[in-house]
Protein backbone atom coordinates (compact mmCIF):
# COMPACT_ATOMS: atom_id res chain seq x y z
CA UNK A 1 0.00 0.00 0.00
CA UNK A 2 1.22 3.79 -0.45
CA UNK A 3 1.53 5.76 2.27
CA UNK A 4 -1.70 7.95 1.41
CA UNK A 5 -3.46 5.12 2.08
CA UNK A 6 -2.16 4.20 5.67
CA UNK A 7 -2.87 7.60 6.96
CA UNK A 8 -6.56 7.48 7.19
CA UNK A 9 -6.65 3.70 8.59
CA UNK A 10 -4.51 5.32 11.18
CA UNK A 11 -7.33 8.01 11.81
CA UNK A 12 -10.30 5.00 12.05
CA UNK A 13 -7.91 2.63 13.89
CA UNK A 14 -8.65 5.26 17.25
CA UNK A 15 -12.42 4.49 16.80
CA UNK A 16 -12.12 0.90 17.03
CA UNK A 17 -11.46 -0.22 20.79
CA UNK A 18 -9.70 -3.17 21.36
CA UNK A 19 -8.47 -4.97 24.52
CA UNK A 20 -11.86 -3.40 26.02
CA UNK A 21 -14.09 -4.00 23.21
CA UNK A 22 -17.19 -6.71 22.58
CA UNK A 23 -15.17 -9.07 20.63
CA UNK A 24 -12.18 -9.57 23.39
CA UNK A 25 -15.35 -9.36 26.29
CA UNK A 26 -16.51 -12.38 24.15
CA UNK A 27 -12.60 -13.94 24.44
CA UNK A 28 -13.02 -13.13 28.59
CA UNK A 29 -16.02 -14.58 28.86
CA UNK A 30 -15.47 -18.12 26.88
CA UNK A 31 -12.10 -18.08 28.62
CA UNK A 32 -13.51 -18.40 32.18
CA UNK A 33 -16.10 -20.96 30.44
CA UNK A 34 -13.42 -22.85 29.03
CA UNK A 35 -12.07 -23.45 32.33
CA UNK A 36 -15.48 -24.64 34.01
CA UNK A 37 -15.88 -27.14 30.71
CA UNK A 38 -12.65 -28.76 31.74
CA UNK A 39 -13.41 -28.34 35.08
CA UNK A 40 -16.30 -30.69 35.04
CA UNK A 41 -14.42 -32.69 32.25
CA UNK A 42 -11.54 -34.36 34.07
CA UNK A 43 -12.04 -33.72 37.47
CA UNK A 44 -12.71 -37.43 37.85
CA UNK A 45 -9.26 -38.03 36.48
CA UNK A 46 -7.85 -36.68 39.93
CA UNK A 47 -11.32 -37.72 42.18
CA UNK A 48 -10.86 -41.84 40.91
CA UNK A 49 -7.36 -41.71 42.43
CA UNK A 50 -8.95 -40.93 46.27
CA UNK A 51 -12.64 -42.41 45.29
CA UNK A 52 -10.90 -46.33 44.89
CA UNK A 53 -9.68 -48.29 47.58
CA UNK A 54 -5.96 -48.89 48.04
CA UNK A 55 -4.92 -51.57 45.56
CA UNK A 56 -2.51 -53.78 47.60
CA UNK A 57 -1.17 -56.18 44.24
CA UNK A 58 2.60 -57.23 44.13
CA UNK A 59 2.84 -54.79 40.66
CA UNK A 60 3.79 -52.06 43.05
CA UNK A 61 5.99 -54.04 45.44
CA UNK A 62 7.82 -54.96 42.48
CA UNK A 63 8.28 -52.00 41.08
CA UNK A 64 9.51 -50.45 44.17
CA UNK A 65 11.91 -52.93 44.59
CA UNK A 66 13.50 -52.54 40.77
CA UNK A 67 13.72 -48.71 42.85
CA UNK A 68 14.38 -49.23 46.27
CA UNK A 69 15.39 -45.50 46.89
CA UNK A 70 11.84 -44.78 44.98
CA UNK A 71 9.54 -44.91 47.73
CA UNK A 72 5.37 -43.47 48.29
CA UNK A 73 5.12 -40.26 50.03
CA UNK A 74 4.06 -40.70 53.27
CA UNK A 75 0.48 -39.94 53.35
CA UNK A 76 -0.79 -42.11 50.08
CA UNK A 77 -1.61 -44.90 52.18
CA UNK A 78 -3.72 -42.92 54.19
CA UNK A 79 -5.26 -41.11 51.50
CA UNK A 80 -6.07 -44.22 49.93
CA UNK A 81 -7.45 -45.75 52.99
CA UNK A 82 -10.63 -43.12 51.99
CA UNK A 83 -11.23 -44.57 49.05
CA UNK A 84 -14.76 -46.08 48.83
CA UNK A 85 -15.20 -48.49 45.93
CA UNK A 86 -13.47 -51.61 44.89
CA UNK A 87 -12.92 -50.59 41.30
CA UNK A 88 -10.20 -52.39 39.20
CA UNK A 89 -7.50 -51.44 36.78
CA UNK A 90 -10.31 -52.29 33.84
CA UNK A 91 -13.36 -50.21 35.40
CA UNK A 92 -11.80 -47.36 36.37
CA UNK A 93 -10.68 -46.98 32.74
CA UNK A 94 -13.83 -47.64 31.40
CA UNK A 95 -15.22 -44.93 33.62
CA UNK A 96 -12.49 -42.60 32.31
CA UNK A 97 -13.29 -43.18 28.60
CA UNK A 98 -17.18 -43.52 28.86
CA UNK A 99 -17.24 -39.56 28.93
CA UNK A 100 -16.12 -39.91 25.10
CA UNK A 101 -18.66 -42.35 24.07
CA UNK A 102 -21.34 -39.39 24.63
CA UNK A 103 -18.48 -36.68 23.78
CA UNK A 104 -18.66 -37.47 20.10
CA UNK A 105 -22.59 -37.30 19.54
CA UNK A 106 -23.41 -33.44 19.64
CA UNK A 107 -19.73 -32.26 18.06
CA UNK A 108 -21.61 -32.05 14.11
CA UNK A 109 -25.26 -31.25 15.30
CA UNK A 110 -23.34 -28.92 17.83
CA UNK A 111 -21.57 -26.71 15.29
CA UNK A 112 -24.55 -27.19 12.91
CA UNK A 113 -27.23 -25.74 15.45
CA UNK A 114 -24.83 -23.10 16.35
CA UNK A 115 -24.75 -21.70 12.89
CA UNK A 116 -28.36 -21.96 12.65
CA UNK A 117 -29.84 -20.76 15.94
CA UNK A 118 -26.62 -19.04 17.20
CA UNK A 119 -23.85 -20.65 19.70
CA UNK A 120 -25.18 -18.92 22.40
CA UNK A 121 -28.57 -20.82 23.28
CA UNK A 122 -26.19 -24.04 22.50
CA UNK A 123 -23.57 -22.94 24.46
CA UNK A 124 -26.27 -22.52 27.49
CA UNK A 125 -27.90 -25.55 27.19
CA UNK A 126 -24.74 -28.17 27.02
CA UNK A 127 -23.10 -26.25 30.30
CA UNK A 128 -26.22 -26.64 32.06
CA UNK A 129 -26.82 -30.49 31.61
CA UNK A 130 -22.83 -30.67 32.34
CA UNK A 131 -23.13 -28.67 35.34
CA UNK A 132 -26.45 -30.72 36.92
CA UNK A 133 -24.67 -34.33 35.89
CA UNK A 134 -21.73 -32.73 38.44
CA UNK A 135 -23.42 -32.03 41.21
CA UNK A 136 -25.38 -35.37 40.59
CA UNK A 137 -22.14 -37.66 40.55
CA UNK A 138 -21.44 -37.87 44.12
CA UNK A 139 -24.98 -39.44 44.87
CA UNK A 140 -25.20 -41.47 41.47
CA UNK A 141 -21.46 -43.15 42.17
CA UNK A 142 -22.64 -44.13 45.80
CA UNK A 143 -25.77 -45.80 44.52
CA UNK A 144 -24.48 -47.90 41.48
CA UNK A 145 -21.37 -47.81 39.55
CA UNK A 146 -23.51 -48.27 36.23
CA UNK A 147 -25.48 -44.87 37.19
CA UNK A 148 -21.57 -43.39 36.65
CA UNK A 149 -21.64 -44.77 33.37
CA UNK A 150 -24.77 -42.92 32.46
CA UNK A 151 -23.41 -39.71 34.14
CA UNK A 152 -20.10 -39.75 32.49
CA UNK A 153 -21.68 -40.43 29.19
CA UNK A 154 -24.18 -37.45 29.87
CA UNK A 155 -21.60 -35.03 30.33
CA UNK A 156 -20.10 -35.91 27.46
CA UNK A 157 -23.12 -35.26 25.15
CA UNK A 158 -23.66 -32.06 26.77
CA UNK A 159 -20.12 -30.70 27.07
CA UNK A 160 -19.19 -31.55 23.25
CA UNK A 161 -21.22 -28.69 22.20
CA UNK A 162 -18.78 -26.40 23.30
CA UNK A 163 -15.72 -26.21 21.07
CA UNK A 164 -18.03 -26.33 17.43
CA UNK A 165 -20.27 -23.99 18.52
CA UNK A 166 -17.04 -21.73 20.11
CA UNK A 167 -16.00 -21.89 16.78
CA UNK A 168 -18.86 -20.77 14.88
CA UNK A 169 -19.02 -17.95 17.37
CA UNK A 170 -15.28 -16.70 16.27
CA UNK A 171 -16.31 -17.01 12.56
CA UNK A 172 -18.89 -13.83 13.12
CA UNK A 173 -16.39 -12.44 15.99
CA UNK A 174 -13.10 -12.87 15.29
CA UNK A 175 -11.40 -10.40 12.20
CA UNK A 176 -8.60 -11.98 10.39
CA UNK A 177 -5.71 -11.06 11.77
CA UNK A 178 -6.91 -10.80 15.27
CA UNK A 179 -7.38 -14.81 15.06
CA UNK A 180 -4.85 -16.28 16.63
CA UNK A 181 -5.14 -14.07 19.77
CA UNK A 182 -8.65 -14.04 20.21
CA UNK A 183 -8.89 -17.64 19.60
CA UNK A 184 -5.94 -18.51 21.75
CA UNK A 185 -7.15 -16.62 24.52
CA UNK A 186 -10.68 -18.13 24.90
CA UNK A 187 -9.20 -21.73 24.73
CA UNK A 188 -6.29 -21.12 27.02
CA UNK A 189 -8.76 -21.61 29.79
CA UNK A 190 -9.62 -24.74 28.76
CA UNK A 191 -6.24 -24.86 30.53
CA UNK A 192 -6.38 -23.04 33.47
CA UNK A 193 -8.88 -25.39 33.84
CA UNK A 194 -7.14 -28.16 34.43
CA UNK A 195 -4.58 -26.20 36.53
CA UNK A 196 -7.17 -25.11 38.99
CA UNK A 197 -9.34 -28.60 38.78
CA UNK A 198 -5.80 -30.75 39.33
CA UNK A 199 -4.10 -28.77 42.01
CA UNK A 200 -7.18 -27.81 43.76
CA UNK A 201 -8.52 -31.44 43.41
CA UNK A 202 -5.81 -33.39 44.97
CA UNK A 203 -6.37 -30.86 47.82
CA UNK A 204 -10.06 -31.49 48.10
CA UNK A 205 -9.28 -35.29 47.91
CA UNK A 206 -7.30 -34.77 51.08
CA UNK A 207 -9.18 -32.25 53.08
CA UNK A 208 -12.55 -31.46 51.19
CA UNK A 209 -15.87 -31.89 52.68
CA UNK A 210 -17.79 -35.39 51.72
CA UNK A 211 -15.43 -37.62 52.35
CA UNK A 212 -12.74 -35.20 50.15
CA UNK A 213 -13.96 -36.40 46.27
CA UNK A 214 -17.15 -35.69 46.68
CA UNK A 215 -16.64 -32.00 47.14
CA UNK A 216 -14.92 -31.89 44.25
CA UNK A 217 -18.06 -32.29 41.99
CA UNK A 218 -20.25 -30.03 43.96
CA UNK A 219 -17.62 -27.25 43.70
CA UNK A 220 -16.85 -27.43 39.92
CA UNK A 221 -20.48 -27.92 38.89
CA UNK A 222 -21.39 -25.29 41.23
CA UNK A 223 -18.66 -22.91 39.57
CA UNK A 224 -20.29 -23.90 36.09
CA UNK A 225 -23.87 -22.59 37.55
CA UNK A 226 -22.58 -19.41 38.20
CA UNK A 227 -20.63 -18.90 34.69
CA UNK A 228 -24.01 -19.99 32.79
CA UNK A 229 -25.18 -16.48 34.29
CA UNK A 230 -22.48 -14.18 33.35
CA UNK A 231 -22.71 -15.84 29.68
CA UNK A 232 -26.39 -15.12 29.60
CA UNK A 233 -26.08 -11.81 30.49
CA UNK A 234 -22.76 -10.44 28.65
CA UNK A 235 -22.74 -12.36 25.26
CA UNK A 236 -24.66 -12.41 22.09
CA UNK A 237 -24.15 -14.31 18.88
CA UNK A 238 -22.76 -11.95 16.41
CA UNK A 239 -21.80 -8.28 16.39
CA UNK A 240 -25.54 -7.25 14.69
CA UNK A 241 -27.18 -8.64 17.80
CA UNK A 242 -25.16 -6.87 20.50
CA UNK A 243 -26.90 -4.47 21.77
CA UNK A 244 -24.10 -2.00 23.18
CA UNK A 245 -21.18 -2.74 20.44
CA UNK A 246 -19.92 0.58 18.96
CA UNK A 247 -20.91 1.10 15.35
CA UNK A 248 -16.81 1.49 14.59
CA UNK A 249 -16.23 -1.78 15.75
CA UNK A 250 -19.29 -3.56 14.66
CA UNK A 251 -18.49 -2.45 11.15
CA UNK A 252 -14.78 -3.23 11.18
CA UNK A 253 -15.98 -7.10 12.12
CA UNK A 254 -18.10 -7.38 9.41
CA UNK A 255 -16.16 -6.41 6.71
CA UNK A 256 -12.91 -8.07 7.89
CA UNK A 257 -14.21 -10.84 7.82
CA UNK A 258 -17.15 -10.43 4.65
CA UNK A 259 -19.78 -12.53 6.30
CA UNK A 260 -23.44 -10.70 5.33
CA UNK A 261 -25.92 -12.94 6.86
CA UNK A 262 -26.30 -14.64 10.82
CA UNK A 263 -27.46 -17.73 9.98
CA UNK A 264 -25.96 -20.20 7.80
CA UNK A 265 -29.59 -22.18 5.75
CA UNK A 266 -27.10 -24.09 3.44
CA UNK A 267 -24.25 -26.49 4.25
CA UNK A 268 -22.18 -27.83 1.37
CA UNK A 269 -21.77 -31.06 2.77
CA UNK A 270 -20.24 -32.79 0.09
CA UNK A 271 -17.90 -30.18 -0.70
CA UNK A 272 -16.88 -30.03 2.47
CA UNK A 273 -15.90 -34.08 3.02
CA UNK A 274 -13.61 -33.63 -0.39
CA UNK A 275 -11.95 -30.61 0.53
CA UNK A 276 -8.13 -31.54 1.14
CA UNK A 277 -7.75 -28.59 3.87
CA UNK A 278 -10.70 -30.18 5.72
CA UNK A 279 -9.01 -33.84 5.81
CA UNK A 280 -5.32 -32.27 7.32
CA UNK A 281 -7.07 -30.31 9.80
CA UNK A 282 -8.77 -33.21 10.97
CA UNK A 283 -5.44 -35.50 11.06
CA UNK A 284 -3.92 -32.94 12.87
CA UNK A 285 -6.89 -32.76 15.08
CA UNK A 286 -6.79 -36.39 15.82
CA UNK A 287 -3.22 -36.70 16.07
CA UNK A 288 -3.24 -34.04 18.71
CA UNK A 289 -6.47 -35.43 20.87
CA UNK A 290 -4.12 -39.06 21.03
CA UNK A 291 -2.03 -37.25 23.02
CA UNK A 292 -3.74 -34.54 24.58
CA UNK A 293 -6.29 -37.30 25.98
CA UNK A 294 -3.66 -39.63 26.79
CA UNK A 295 -1.90 -37.06 29.24
CA UNK A 296 -5.14 -35.83 30.60
CA UNK A 297 -6.63 -39.09 31.13
CA UNK A 298 -3.32 -40.61 32.33
CA UNK A 299 -1.14 -38.33 34.10
CA UNK A 300 -2.52 -38.38 37.20
CA UNK A 301 -2.10 -42.21 37.32
CA UNK A 302 1.31 -41.95 35.67
CA UNK A 303 2.28 -39.29 38.68
CA UNK A 304 0.69 -42.00 41.30
CA UNK A 305 2.08 -44.98 39.67
CA UNK A 306 5.46 -44.42 38.77
CA UNK A 307 6.59 -41.25 40.25
CA UNK A 308 5.05 -41.91 43.54
CA UNK A 309 3.65 -38.90 44.34
CA UNK A 310 0.92 -38.92 46.92
CA UNK A 311 -2.39 -37.41 46.41
CA UNK A 312 -2.13 -33.56 47.41
CA UNK A 313 1.67 -33.49 45.41
CA UNK A 314 -0.07 -35.67 42.51
CA UNK A 315 -2.58 -33.04 42.37
CA UNK A 316 -0.58 -30.03 41.92
CA UNK A 317 2.08 -31.43 40.26
CA UNK A 318 -0.61 -32.53 37.49
CA UNK A 319 -1.59 -29.16 37.26
CA UNK A 320 2.20 -27.88 36.91
CA UNK A 321 2.63 -28.89 32.77
CA UNK A 322 -0.75 -27.08 32.46
CA UNK A 323 0.46 -23.91 33.69
CA UNK A 324 3.17 -23.93 30.97
CA UNK A 325 0.65 -24.54 28.44
CA UNK A 326 -1.57 -21.68 29.15
CA UNK A 327 1.37 -19.26 28.98
CA UNK A 328 2.52 -20.86 25.25
CA UNK A 329 -1.32 -20.96 23.82
CA UNK A 330 -1.67 -17.29 24.93
CA UNK A 331 1.86 -15.81 24.15
CA UNK A 332 2.03 -18.21 21.25
CA UNK A 333 -1.17 -16.02 19.69
CA UNK A 334 0.29 -13.08 19.82
CA UNK A 335 3.19 -13.95 18.25
CA UNK A 336 1.63 -15.98 15.65
CA UNK A 337 -0.33 -12.95 14.40
CA UNK A 338 2.73 -10.74 14.54
CA UNK A 339 4.66 -12.89 12.18
CA UNK A 340 1.67 -12.71 9.99
CA UNK A 341 1.59 -9.10 9.78
CA UNK A 342 5.32 -8.59 9.28
CA UNK A 343 6.85 -11.66 8.29
CA UNK A 344 5.45 -14.73 6.71
CA UNK A 345 2.15 -15.85 5.48
CA UNK A 346 -0.88 -17.22 7.48
CA UNK A 347 0.14 -20.71 6.16
CA UNK A 348 3.62 -20.34 7.13
CA UNK A 349 2.43 -19.41 10.35
CA UNK A 350 0.08 -22.13 10.62
CA UNK A 351 2.83 -24.74 9.08
CA UNK A 352 5.40 -23.44 11.99
CA UNK A 353 3.32 -23.47 14.95
CA UNK A 354 2.13 -26.52 14.80
CA UNK A 355 4.85 -28.77 13.49
CA UNK A 356 6.74 -27.07 16.23
CA UNK A 357 4.14 -28.06 18.72
CA UNK A 358 4.04 -31.48 17.14
CA UNK A 359 7.72 -32.03 17.42
CA UNK A 360 8.78 -30.46 20.52
CA UNK A 361 5.93 -33.20 22.90
CA UNK A 362 6.92 -36.36 20.68
CA UNK A 363 10.70 -35.53 21.94
CA UNK A 364 9.82 -34.73 25.59
CA UNK A 365 6.93 -37.76 25.74
CA UNK A 366 9.77 -40.03 24.39
CA UNK A 367 12.24 -38.83 27.05
CA UNK A 368 10.12 -38.44 30.06
CA UNK A 369 10.21 -42.56 29.73
CA UNK A 370 13.74 -43.14 30.37
CA UNK A 371 13.75 -40.86 33.42
CA UNK A 372 13.91 -43.16 36.34
CA UNK A 373 11.72 -42.48 39.08
CA UNK A 374 14.78 -41.07 41.90
CA UNK A 375 14.52 -38.25 39.17
CA UNK A 376 11.17 -37.86 39.39
CA UNK A 377 11.41 -33.94 39.14
CA UNK A 378 13.25 -34.34 36.14
CA UNK A 379 10.20 -36.18 34.88
CA UNK A 380 7.78 -33.43 35.49
CA UNK A 381 9.65 -30.78 34.10
CA UNK A 382 10.02 -32.69 30.45
CA UNK A 383 6.10 -33.54 30.78
CA UNK A 384 5.84 -30.04 31.78
CA UNK A 385 7.97 -29.01 28.20
CA UNK A 386 5.60 -31.86 26.71
CA UNK A 387 2.33 -30.21 27.88
CA UNK A 388 4.19 -26.64 26.82
CA UNK A 389 4.61 -27.17 23.44
CA UNK A 390 0.85 -28.42 22.83
CA UNK A 391 -0.44 -24.92 23.77
CA UNK A 392 0.92 -24.04 20.56
CA UNK A 393 -1.49 -26.01 19.15
CA UNK A 394 -4.09 -23.54 19.24
CA UNK A 395 -2.41 -20.94 16.96
CA UNK A 396 -1.91 -24.12 14.04
CA UNK A 397 -4.61 -26.69 13.93
CA UNK A 398 -7.30 -25.39 16.16
CA UNK A 399 -7.58 -21.65 14.53
CA UNK A 400 -7.39 -23.40 10.91
CA UNK A 401 -10.77 -23.51 10.18
CA UNK A 402 -11.65 -20.22 10.60
CA UNK A 403 -8.89 -19.48 8.22
CA UNK A 404 -10.24 -21.43 5.32
CA UNK A 405 -14.21 -21.61 6.03
CA UNK A 406 -14.73 -18.83 8.67
CA UNK A 407 -18.65 -19.28 7.68
CA UNK A 408 -18.72 -23.16 8.68
CA UNK A 409 -16.10 -23.06 11.02
CA UNK A 410 -18.71 -24.58 13.56
CA UNK A 411 -20.13 -27.04 11.53
CA UNK A 412 -16.36 -28.48 10.53
CA UNK A 413 -14.85 -28.70 14.09
CA UNK A 414 -17.92 -30.55 15.05
CA UNK A 415 -16.56 -32.78 12.21
CA UNK A 416 -13.48 -32.72 12.69
CA UNK A 417 -14.07 -33.66 16.90
CA UNK A 418 -16.21 -36.10 16.17
CA UNK A 419 -13.51 -38.39 14.59
CA UNK A 420 -11.26 -36.93 16.48
CA UNK A 421 -12.81 -38.42 19.88
CA UNK A 422 -12.01 -42.00 19.25
CA UNK A 423 -8.36 -41.34 21.14
CA UNK A 424 -10.37 -39.93 23.71
CA UNK A 425 -12.40 -43.44 24.21
CA UNK A 426 -8.94 -45.74 22.97
CA UNK A 427 -6.51 -44.04 24.87
CA UNK A 428 -7.90 -44.44 28.17
CA UNK A 429 -8.28 -48.13 27.42
CA UNK A 430 -4.98 -48.06 25.80
CA UNK A 431 -3.27 -47.05 29.45
CA UNK A 432 -5.13 -49.62 31.02
CA UNK A 433 -4.20 -52.51 28.43
CA UNK A 434 -0.97 -51.44 28.47
CA UNK A 435 0.04 -50.68 32.23
CA UNK A 436 -1.41 -54.08 33.78
CA UNK A 437 1.58 -54.08 36.25
CA UNK A 438 2.46 -50.32 36.63
CA UNK A 439 5.42 -49.92 35.97
CA UNK A 440 7.50 -47.73 34.07
CA UNK A 441 8.77 -49.99 30.81
CA UNK A 442 4.85 -50.31 30.67
CA UNK A 443 4.38 -47.08 30.81
CA UNK A 444 6.75 -46.00 28.56
CA UNK A 445 5.15 -47.65 25.65
CA UNK A 446 2.22 -45.24 26.32
CA UNK A 447 4.35 -42.11 25.91
CA UNK A 448 5.77 -44.22 22.87
CA UNK A 449 2.64 -44.42 21.31
CA UNK A 450 1.22 -41.05 21.69
CA UNK A 451 4.97 -39.84 20.30
CA UNK A 452 3.85 -41.48 17.39
CA UNK A 453 1.22 -39.82 16.79
CA UNK A 454 2.84 -36.80 17.24
CA UNK A 455 5.32 -37.15 14.58
CA UNK A 456 2.42 -38.36 11.97
CA UNK A 457 0.66 -35.22 12.68
CA UNK A 458 3.37 -32.76 12.00
CA UNK A 459 4.18 -34.92 8.54
CA UNK A 460 0.58 -34.66 7.22
CA UNK A 461 0.03 -30.67 8.46
CA UNK A 462 3.50 -29.72 7.59
CA UNK A 463 3.34 -30.56 3.89
CA UNK A 464 -0.32 -29.96 3.26
CA UNK A 465 -2.27 -27.43 5.09
CA UNK A 466 -3.86 -24.70 3.53
CA UNK A 467 -5.02 -21.27 4.66
CA UNK A 468 -6.73 -19.67 2.02
CA UNK A 469 -10.76 -19.24 1.96
CA UNK A 470 -12.43 -22.36 0.13
CA UNK A 471 -14.73 -21.60 -2.43
CA UNK A 472 -17.48 -23.16 -1.42
CA UNK A 473 -17.34 -21.80 1.89
CA UNK A 474 -18.05 -17.97 0.40
CA UNK A 475 -21.54 -16.75 0.76
CA UNK A 476 -23.39 -17.08 -2.38
CA UNK A 477 -25.24 -13.43 -1.99
CA UNK A 478 -22.08 -11.26 -0.96
CA UNK A 479 -22.31 -9.11 -4.02
CA UNK A 480 -26.11 -8.30 -3.37
CA UNK A 481 -25.31 -6.20 0.14
CA UNK A 482 -22.87 -3.89 -1.48
CA UNK A 483 -23.46 -0.45 -2.86
CA UNK A 484 -22.84 -0.45 -6.67
CA UNK A 485 -20.64 2.98 -7.46
CA UNK A 486 -23.20 5.20 -10.60
CA UNK A 487 -20.58 4.67 -12.99
CA UNK A 488 -21.49 0.99 -13.38
CA UNK A 489 -23.12 -0.09 -16.36
CA UNK A 490 -23.97 -3.71 -16.88
CA UNK A 491 -23.61 -6.80 -14.90
CA UNK A 492 -19.94 -7.71 -15.87
CA UNK A 493 -18.60 -4.29 -14.74
CA UNK A 494 -20.89 -4.14 -11.73
CA UNK A 495 -19.61 -7.51 -10.84
CA UNK A 496 -16.05 -6.51 -10.84
CA UNK A 497 -16.31 -3.23 -9.15
CA UNK A 498 -18.12 -4.86 -6.20
CA UNK A 499 -15.46 -7.62 -5.52
CA UNK A 500 -13.25 -4.71 -6.43
CA UNK A 501 -14.73 -2.71 -3.55
CA UNK A 502 -14.85 -5.41 -1.18
CA UNK A 503 -11.19 -6.53 -1.59
CA UNK A 504 -9.94 -2.44 -1.15
CA UNK A 505 -12.60 -3.11 2.53
CA UNK A 506 -11.19 -6.36 3.44
CA UNK A 507 -7.03 -4.67 3.16
CA UNK A 508 -7.83 -1.85 5.08
CA UNK A 509 -9.38 -3.84 8.06
CA UNK A 510 -6.36 -6.17 7.64
CA UNK A 511 -3.64 -3.03 7.66
CA UNK A 512 -4.80 -1.46 10.29
CA UNK A 513 -4.22 -4.20 13.38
Amino acid sequence: MEDSEIVPEIEINELIPCLCSKRWVLAYVAFVGFICLYAVRVNMSVAIVCMVRLDNSTSNTTEQDLHPTCTDDQDTQQNNNRGEFDWNKSTQSQILASFFYGYFVMQIPGGWLSGRYGAKRVIGVGLFISALATVLMPVCARTRTELVYVLRVILGISSSVMFPAMQAMWGRWAPPLERSKLVGLCYAGAFLGNIITFSGSGLLCANGFDNGWGSIFYITGGGTFLWLCMWVVVVSDSPRKHSTISEAERKYIVESIGTLTDEVKYTPWLEIFKSRAVLVCFIAHLCNNWMHYTLITGLPTFMNEVLKFDIKKNGVLSAVPYTAMLVTSISGGQLADFLRKRFISTQNARRLFQATSFLGSAACLVSVGFVPCEQRMLAVALLTIAVAFEGLCNSGYMVNTVDFAPRYAGVLFGINNTIATIPGMLAPLAIGGLTPHKSQEEWRNVMYLAAGFCVFGAIVFGFFVKTDEEPWAIEKSMNTEFEVSPTQTDSRGNKGQINHTFQLNTDHVNTKM
